[in-house]
Parts: C-alpha cells; sequence; structure tokens
C-alpha cells in the first residue's frame, strides 16, 4: 500500500511537469527531481517486493521523463538556431576566427540642373553632382534644365574583423561607380566600379586609404547632393598611415599631390613630390556634441621637367580646419567647418584652385584661401527630417601669375526634406542655389534640383 501510495504521489508530481512552457532551467530541475524519487522509490520496491503494476508505474514515470527531455532539448536547439540567425542579421557571419559584414546602400538619383552662363557637356562627372570650380561663368548661353538619372553613387562594402593578440584586426573594402568611365546613357549605363576605401586597423593604427585625418567626416551634412556644401568642405580619401590614441588626438602621414598652375593659368600636377603631408588632429567627444580639430604641414615642388628648364623649386603649405556636430534640443543638430590656410589645393571644394602658382622664372607661391559651411538639420518626427545649408570659399590667388580666370569666390545654399517610411530607406527632395565668381569679375550660377531613394543596407 505504501509503495502504490507513493507511486501516485510521483504521477502527480510527473504531471506538473511542462514539456514546453516553462524556461529551460526549470525544466531540467523539475526533471532531476523527479528522477531522484523514482531512484528513491525503486530502491523501497527492491526492499518491498513491488507488484507488477509497480513496476509498470515506475516504467511509465521514466518514459515521461525522457520524453520530457527530448522535448525539452529540441526546444534549447531551436532558440539556439533563431539565436544564431538574429545574431548573423545584426552582426554577419564567421568565418573561422574571422567575423564577416557586408554593407553600403543602393541609391537613384534625379537631377534637373540649370546654368546660366554656359551649358554642361551631356553624360558628364559635372552633372552628377556640384564641383564648385567647373560652373561655367561669362557670358555663355543659359541652359534648359538639364535632366539625368543615375545610379552610379550606389556603394558596396565588406569588411571583417579577426582577434589578433587579444585585439581586433579590422579591414574595409568599398567601392561605388562616381567619377568612372562608362558607355554612357545612350545603351546600358554601365560604368567601371571604382575603389574608394582600403584598409586596415589595429590597436590604433590604421594603414591603407581612407579619409583623410585632416578631414571630419563628421560634420557633413545630411544631404542628397554627394557632398553638399562642397565650397566650404575639405575632402580628400587617400592612402595614408596613422596612429591615434585613445584620448583622440591623431598623427597621420599622407600621400603627397601637388596641383600646380603654371605662368598664365591652367593646372599641371608634376609627380615630384618628396615628403608626405603630415596631419595632426585632435578629437572631442561631450554627450551629444563632437569636435575636432586639426592642422596640416605639406610640400609642394616642381622640378626642371615642370618650369620648362628655369629650375626646381619648393613651397610649404599649411592650414588648419575646425568642426563640429552639436546636438539643439532632443534631436536636432548644428554642424559646421571652417578652414584656413596657404597652399592647401586640393583639400578644399574638389581642388576649387591649387596650392602653388608658377612664375616666369620657375619659382612657386603658394595660394591661400578660406572657407567653411554652417548646416542646420531639424527632424519632424521619427520618419522625416530637413536639412538647410550654406558654405563659402575665397582665394586669395596671386593674379599676375594665374590670370583672371582663378576662381575668387564660390558660395551654395540648399534645403531638403527626406522621408523614411521604413528604417534604412529615404526618399527625399532637395533644392539647390550655387554661384561662381573669376578674378576678372566674370560670375555665373547653377540651380539644381534633386530627388533621390536610397536603401542601406
Amino acid at each position: 500500500m505504501e509503495c502504490s501510495r507513493i507511486t501516485a504521489a510521483l504521477l502527480a508530481a510527473s504531471a506538473l511537469v511542462p514539456t514546453s512552457a516553462l524556461a529551460q532551467d526549470s525544466v531540467e530541475d523539475r526533471l532531476d527531481k523527479l528522477e531522484a524519487m523514482i531512484m528513491a522509490l525503486e530502491a523501497r520496491m527492491d526492499a518491498q517486493q513491488p507488484t507488477g503494476a509497480d513496476a509498470a508505474a515506475v516504467s511509465e514515470m521514466r518514459a515521461a521523463v525522457a520524453e520530457t527531455r527530448a522535448v525539452a532539448a529540441k526546444q534549447d536547439a531551436l532558440e539556439t538556431r533563431v539565436a544564431a540567425v538574429e545574431t548573423s542579421d545584426r552582426s554577419g557571419f564567421h568565418v573561422g576566427d574571422t567575423q564577416i559584414k557586408i554593407g553600403g546602400y543602393v541609391k537613384l538619383d534625379a537631377i534637373s540642373a540649370r546654368t546660366n552662363a554656359g551649358q554642361y557637356a551631356n553624360d558628364n562627372i559635372v552633372r552628377d553632382f556640384l564641383i564648385p570650380g567647373t560652373i561655367p561663368v561669362g557670358g555663355g548661353e543659359s541652359s534648359g534644365w538639364d535632366t539625368d538619372f543615375s545610379a552610379r553613387q550606389t556603394r558596396f562594402n565588406i569588411s571583417t574583423s579577426t582577434p589578433i593578440m587579444g585585439k581586433p584586426l579590422n579591414s574595409m573594402i568599398e567601392l561605388d561607380f562616381m567619377a568612372t568611365p562608362g558607355d554612357g546613357e545612350r545603351t546600358t549605363n554601365s560604368y567601371t566600379p571604382r575603389i574608394r576605401q582600403a584598409f586596415l586597423t589595429y590597436d590604433g593604427w590604421t594603414v591603407g586609404q581612407t579619409w583623410s585625418t585632416f578631414f571630419n567626416v563628421g560634420a557633413l551634412p545630411d544631404t542628397l547632393d554627394f557632398i553638399g556644401t562642397t565650397p566650404g568642405t575639405v575632402f580628400i580619401r587617400q592612402p595614408l598611415i596613422r596612429y591615434t590614441s585613445k584620448g583622440g588626438l591623431s598623427f597621420a602621414v599622407e600621400n603627397p599631390e601637388a596641383t600646380i598652375t603654371p605662368f598664365g593659368g591652367g593646372r599641371i600636377t608634376p609627380g615630384d613630390d618628396a615628403m608626405p603631408d603630415v596631419v595632426v588632429r585632435f578629437d572631442k567627444t561631450a554627450g551629444k556634441n563632437a569636435f575636432s580639430i586639426a592642422a596640416i604641414g605639406r610640400q609642394l615642388k616642381v622640378t626642371d621637367n615642370d618650369t620648362g628648364g628655369n629650375g626646381s623649386d619648393s613651397a610649404i603649405g599649411y592650414g588648419v580646419s575646425a568642426s563640429a556636430k552639436i546636438g539643439v534640443g532632443e534631436k536636432d543638430d548644428l554642424r559646421f567647418m571652417v578652414n584656413a590656410g596657404d597652399g592647401l589645393g586640393r583639400y578644399i571644394g574638389l581642388n576649387i584652385v591649387n596650392g602653388a602658382a608658377l612664375d616666369a622664372d620657375g619659382s612657386l607661391e603658394t595660394i591661400a584661401s578660406y572657407s567653411g559651411f554652417a548646416a542646420f538639420r531639424h527632424v519632424w518626427n521619427d520618419k522625416a527630417r530637413s536639412t538647410i545649408a550654406g558654405s563659402y570659399f575665397k582665394a586669395d590667388n596671386p593674379v599676375d601669375l594665374t590670370g583672371g580666370g582663378a576662381t575668387d569666390t564660390v558660395w551654395n545654399a540648399l534645403a531638403n526634406f527626406i522621408y523614411s517610411p521604413v528604417p534604412k530607406l529615404d526618399l527625399g527632395i532637395e533644392y539647390m542655389y550655387a554661384e561662381r565668381e573669376t578674378e576678372a569679375g566674370l560670375d555665373g550660377n547653377l540651380q539644381k534640383v534633386q530627388v533621390s531613394a536610397k536603401y542601406s543596407f
């Protein structure tokens, strides 16, 4: 009778063991306790000569326990697979110890632009985004509203991270299709991929091609144009070697490339560079605010091959850039950048003016410039935002060397509205006005309306 009472109690207890609703740890604990009770019962049954019914009940309980463990194991395996899929979605995938992530975006731009002092050539890079130094000036005939569709800004990147001696060795390769040759708009609109970035980082070191240390990418405004506030912006990607300390101080040596105005005007790139460009930068973050200040020193050099046998010369260029992104209210922000220097050349505004000019004797004179931009972004709600921005560039050209065709000033202003109906999808419209004036007093303007659709992945 005692054995029968124990059997009945154990059967009741086994009925309370859940097979799916309880957490895994709770199921295992209860099964362990139940098995311990079964073992105790079997020991007592051996001493009391149990009936066949008691033995059958114990066997039934053992089968129930085994079945419950199997169900729990299947549930655990399913949860593990779901977690693995979720982790893969967030963090890419692994090959051995290396984590691999794929990213980028697909973007379509529909641009309609008008210039008042000349016509842009068809299927030319200047029709894809603002290049300030190319705005036509003078008495040329006004263009109509010329419209182009393009997906060339679409980009793709792959990054990796591998633990090496307790620290991650990271790499990035990124491609897009901007500013490259193709078969044009007439048939298939195919364009050659180009390398944007290719670099690795380890323990504070960055080696490869990426954004120049002189350029604070985080300060760029939220625009549909490829750059937006181009006249007032540092914009350079190039091969470099950089070290960044944990305190935010960076030191870099970067690829040198001089752009020189030959006597009377024009542009040459001598390729006689001997010393790398040297950049020092400090970054500071405080809450929603981020600040950056950078300084650069560079050598500009020419030889007999560039001066027509008039001798070799070199000059020192230098400059500073300060920028910030400042939180305004709960979600808005103000972004700005100011730049000043002598011989900055290609670092500002996609090379609006050159770094130096040659005189008749083959001597170099550096060209000073001043530039900057400001942009305010307002977040209307969780799905909509707008940016208004303006930028300005001023050069101090030695006109007796460069001639009157060199750019004196460029400025632009823009406003946009961007709507994101679902995460990572941006639909937007933007209006831009830009104006350029030369040292000779000739001017011209550009108006542009751009509609874009962009999906990031």
